[in-house]
């Protein structure tokens, strides 16, 4: 049976400027066809592990491969099979959507053909048709990071490095984004690496995340997986009527109580088990219950338990 190399294979990554070490000794690996987050704080080491990733800079050591490629010996075939859009957009605004993409094309010696031709087809995929022969200074925020995420994935990358994609953008335009993003990977296997600072686009998009915290990775795992790592959820309810409140409060083991809006607030370290038996009891007790709701840990939770401030 064939074995699937990974997107992405680093061990023991480590890179200092002088006496920092910014990245002390990485071991990450990336499957192909997914979404990759990489979180952390500001100066934890994110932009310079994607530098080195995307052969920017090279590393002080560690074994690395990327699209299948050793990145120290191979790195012009790496940057073949790779694509990075930035955090600030590479498009001309002086041309229009069109000739961003055919200068593009150029660069990549497709061919006139095959370059006027990709340009069509990713002006339509990215919705970007009926703006294609107006100036990019003309677009909104929205569609020029539509368009720069076309220019970047004209040539086919393998994988793209996608740093910060939806920055000042609406919430309409956020979600566009992320369903591009979802069929990049979906309709075309690309594998995404992620970096973000708004933690809910990495809950919503990411299969994986990894926490940066003073260049070492601090936890790894599904969004599910991270959560689970941080206790404080909790189960609120408020009941109906001041009687049910005076009865529950004393026997349902809460911590905090709110005599005014006849409210508890219960420990759920059980999970769905918590939830039956809190619901079986108040119903065998006949209590009325007004509003219930659940609380579990959030990636914010993660953030704030996990990484530390970066050091000055």
């Amino acid at each position: 049976m064939r074995t699937i190399e990974p997107a992405i294979s680093v061990t023991g990554l480590r890179k200092s400027y002088g006496s920092h070490r910014v990245l002390d000794g990485i071991d990450l690996t990336i499957p192909q066809g997914t979404i990759f987050s990489l979180l952390g704080p500001n100066g934890a080491g994110k932009t310079t592990m994607v530098q080195i990733l995307s052969t920017l800079i090279r590393a002080d050591a560690g074994e690395i491969r990327v699209a299948g490629h050793d990145l120290a010996r191979e790195p012009e075939k790496v940057r073949a099979a790779i694509g990075v859009t930035g955090q600030f957009s590479a498009v001309d605004s002086l041309l229009t959507g069109e000739e961003n993409l055919r200068l593009m094309a150029d660069l990549l010696h497709l061919g006139r053909s095959r370059g006027r031709e990709r340009a069509r087809e990713l002006l339509e995929r990215f919705d970007l048709t009926d703006a294609a022969r107006k100036p990019a200074v003309t677009y909104s925020g929205g569609m020029r990071r539509r368009l720069d995420l076309a220019m970047t994935v004209i040539g086919t990358p393998k994988l793209i490095f996608l740093d910060e994609p939806t920055t000042g953008l609406d919430p309409r335009s956020r979600r566009t984004m992320w369903q591009i993003v979802r069929d990049l990977v979906e309709q075309d296997g690309v594998t995404v690496f992620l970096t973000t600072q708004y933690l809910e686009e990495a809950d919503e998009l990411a299969d994986r995340i990894a926490l940066l915290s003073q260049g070492e990775l601090v936890a790894e795992g599904t969004p599910a997986e991270l959560k689970r790592l941080v206790p404080g959820g909790h189960i609120v309810v408020r009941f109906a009527d001041a009687d049910g409140y005076r009865r529950a409060a004393p026997h349902v083991g809460a911590t905090s109580h709110n005599d005014a809006a006849l409210t508890v607030q219960i420990p759920d370290s059980g999970g769905v088990r918590t939830l039956k038996k809190l619901l079986e009891w108040l119903d065998a007790e006949t209590i009325d219950v007004a509003e219930l709701s659940v609380r579990t840990p959030d990636l914010d939770d993660v953030f704030l338990a996990l990484t530390k401030e970066p050091s000055r």
